[in-house]
């Protein structure tokens, strides 16, 4: 892929953005400084005013006297007797009376000249300042056109450059897959442990080390575990099924860093750095935080799903190889566990995104990794990817660099997937897959409900017509034979699973790169700990079938392996111990027994509006609109949860990547000013409504919807932002504490 064109393309985008900062700061300089022109001027006409007002009182005040004298000295004099008197009086009172005039008239002519002076000052003070604007302006201008060229000329130079580079590393076959394995492609959904989804499933097959066969290593005669229950006792429970299949909106388990550690080691555990604590034996604590245990006395977390439940999952493991030994690359939340996938690294993240000790990571350019991530690494080495997105704001676009490559055109709708790949020419090497998150973004509901990454609180179902939908367009597609398709979870969302993950002891490596960002690491953890069981399946046609593999992987494991089939370098060091998948590849030619459709998922009573959240047209600005006027969104004053805390960074990244230069410093404001839940859904709103129509879909792909002019050469959208008063933010921040509402009670359970 083309690294040079997309570096040309970030310098271009820093050049306009500080174009438009500097065009902003040349405008604000220029009215400041006209604002103080118009200030001096008002202020010496002022005075102007002042000193003749209070000349032409002293002229006024100095003639009322000397008149009075006069009529005091003459005046009462004057009789007709004596008439002398009474002219000498009326000539000193016209002396008076004429020189008062002629002191008015002095201060009057003296005033407008003042007046005047003030006047054409200020005049050339404003014209001083435009023209020195209008230099500054078109200096900037000429730059930005400086840019623009140089970034077309050099856009060419890289197409020939990496183009030849590539065509280099071509012919000598430097980078040519050792595998078979022409396409990866991988399905990351979210929060569910194996036993929580499989423990139950009953499946036997063939072991991939052994070759003897065997059951999936689940839950049936596992020991049961204690429930530290609201009432403060120990209640002992035991995993059945079946499981709810969706969970109430308020009641998803906790998986933070702190409730992993809790659920692994005790109530009484804590965590400071160094070596990990001891588990309970037999877990027995694992439910110790899980909410649901105060809900009339739910278990829910350690409930699983019968084969019937989650059907398509279930055929897949039966029909390829089911990894039962799969573990999360830390025992913590998503965010962390995502970086692992893409990078073999968190870069020191060990729990969720916390607001402002995060805003160093995405004022700029997101979350860096000292080694970099697989997407460097593949374009480093010439190697096509792709992303498609099931939303608009994938949690990949955390990633430094990756907004941009929205931008280029790496970053797909999903709803593009299907003829990307059934096209003939689709030569993308690795594709990674985010699914919907569902109402988590607004304009929505309050939670994950109606997405399809299969979140505790959405109805499990979508997210299997979702696995089901990415293997029949791939089954489908002309590249099925060359073709692997991986299936996970991010991490076990809280739920039980019995098998303990390996930790230092067994031989579980930090990543060795260091911490990208110090305010990365809110625990101190060394990651010399996995995390809990998620399911993968992982599925090829040079997969047996019915295949069981007890090999312990975690997520670097797929980055091992995209590793030695493309002959890229690790990472870091938890990539390069990682176990790779390449012995489940074991036929020597592709099966044809692969099912090419599979069954449907199992029925449910929830039901959604699956039309688009985002749409093109002015519904979303007369919505956007609404809620801006209304300010309802200023009334929900709850604190802003992790998972929210995560996509708002995303948003601020693509915000800052899709506005103009001048609108910057006002959109980090609002970030920062953020603190409600209320007030981050409005931040993400706007951003959603900012960046529609920019992603581009892939090649030979059909253009389903105009692309804004500037983009279709090469520009950077440059959005306008919809901006709002900072205060209204922090007036938002805060419930009194006597004034916080109460939890909404539980949602009744579903029918199964």
């Amino acid at each position: 892929m083309a690294t040079c064109k997309f570096w040309v393309d970030k310098g271009h985008t820093a050049c306009t953005s500080w174009g438009d900062e500097a065009s902003a700061s040349c405008s604000e300089w220029k009215d400041e400084g006209q604002n103080e022109c118009s200030s001096w001027a008002d202020e010496g006409s002022n005075e102007c005013s002042s000193w003749a007002d209070e000349g032409s009182n002293e002229c006024s005040s100095w003639a009322d006297e000397g008149s009075n004298q006069c009529a005091e000295q003459y005046y009462s004099e004057c009789h007709w007797y004596s008439p002398w008197n009474c002219i000498a009086g009326w000539l000193c009172s016209a002396y008076y009376w004429v020189a008062n005039w002629v002191c008015q008239a002095y201060y009057w002519v003296s005033n407008w000249v003042c007046q005047a002076y003030y006047w054409v000052a200020n005049w050339v003070c404003q014209a001083w300042y435009w023209v020195a604007n209008v230099v500054c302006q078109a200096f900037i201008w000429i730059v930005k056109a400086i840019c623009l060229v140089w970034s077309w000329i050099a856009k060419w130079v890289c197409a020939v450059w990496d183009q030849g580079g590539c065509l280099i590393r071509g012919l000598f076959g430097s980078r040519k897959s050792r595998s078979p394995i022409k396409h990866v492609f991988v399905l990351m959904l979210e929060n569910r442990s194996f036993d929580h989804m499989l423990g139950f499933s009953g499946i036997t097959g063939t072991d991939a080390v052994s070759g003897l066969t065997r059951a999936v290593d689940g839950l049936p005669g596992s020991p049961a575990v204690s429930d530290f229950g609201s009432s403060g006792g120990i209640d002992t429970v035991a995993p059945a099924t079946p499981a709810l299949l969706k969970l109430p909106s308020n009641a998803g388990p906790g998986h933070e860093f702190g409730d992993a550690l809790i659920q692994l080691c005790g109530t009484a555990a804590t965590y400071g750095g160094g070596p990990y604590p001891p588990f309970q034996t037999n877990n027995n604590s694992f439910l110790s935080t899980m909410p649901l245990v105060s809900h009339a006395g739910s278990n829910e977390p350690a409930k699983c799903y019968t084969a019937a439940q989650v059907p398509i999952i279930n055929e897949l493991a039966m029909q390829f190889a089911v990894c039962d030994a799969w573990f999360s690359s830390m025992p913590g939340p998503t965010w962390p566990n995502r970086f692992f996938i893409h990078a073999a690294s968190s870069g020191g993240l060990d729990d969720s995104p916390s607001g402002a000790a995060s805003f160093g990571n995405v004022a700029f350019d997101g979350y860096t990794f000292n080694n970099g991530s697989i997407f460097d690494a593949l374009d480093d080495a010439c190697i096509e990817w792709r992303i498609f997105a099931g939303d608009s704001f994938p949690q990949v676009l955390a990633l430094s660099g990756m907004t941009i490559n929205e931008l280029e055109g790496r970053v797909h709708d999903y709803d593009d997937f299907a003829e990307a790949v059934n096209d003939e020419d689709f030569s993308t090497s690795y594709v990674f897959i985010e699914p919907d998150y569902g109402n988590d973004l607004p304009p929505s509901a309050e939670d994950y409900t109606c997405g399809n990454s299969q979140h505790p609180v959405d109805d499990v179902t979508r997210g299997e017509r979702l696995i089901k939908d990415v293997y029949e367009t791939i089954r489908n597609s002309p590249h099925w034979n060359s073709s692997m398709l991986l299936v996970t979870y991010d991490e076990h969302g809280g739920f039980f699973d019995h098998v303990p993950p390996p930790g230092a002891a067994s031989g579980v490596v930090s990543p060795g790169d260091g911490i990208a960002d110090e305010d990365n690491n809110h625990h101190d953890f060394t990651f010399m700990q996995l995390g809990l069981r998620v399911p993968a399946i992982v599925i090829s046609p040079l997969i047996p079938k019915g295949t069981v593999d007890n090999t312990r992987y975690d997520h670097t494991s797929l980055l091992a392996t995209l590793e030695s089939f493309f002959r890229l370098k690790p990472l870091t060091n938890r990539d390069a111990s990682a176990n790779k998948l390449n012995h489940l590849f074991s036929l020597a030619s592709p099966r044809t027994d692969a099912p090419t459709s599979l069954m449907n998922p199992a029925p449910t009573d929830f039901t959604c509006d699956d039309d688009p959240r985002f749409v093109e047209t002015g519904e979303v600005s007369s919505g956007l609109q609404a809620e801006r006027d209304g300010d309802r969104w200023r009334a929900d004053r709850r604190p802003i949860d992790p998972n929210l805390r995560g996509f708002m960074e995303v948003a601020l990244l693509k915000a800052l990547t899709l506005a103009r230069g001048r609108d910057k410093p006002q959109i980090r404001k609002e970030y920062l000013a953020t603190e409600s839940h209320g007030g981050a859904r409005r931040f993400i709103r706007k951003v959603a409504f900012m960046a529609q129509d920019v992603r581009k879909p892939p090649p030979n792909v059909r253009v389903r919807k105009p692309r804004p002019w500037n983009t279709i050469f090469g520009l950077s959208p440059q959005r306008r932002w919809w901006v709002d008063p900072i205060v209204r933010y922090r007036q938002s921040a805060f419930w009194p504490r006597q004034d916080r509402p109460s939890p909404p009670p539980p949602a009744p359970e579903r029918a199964q």
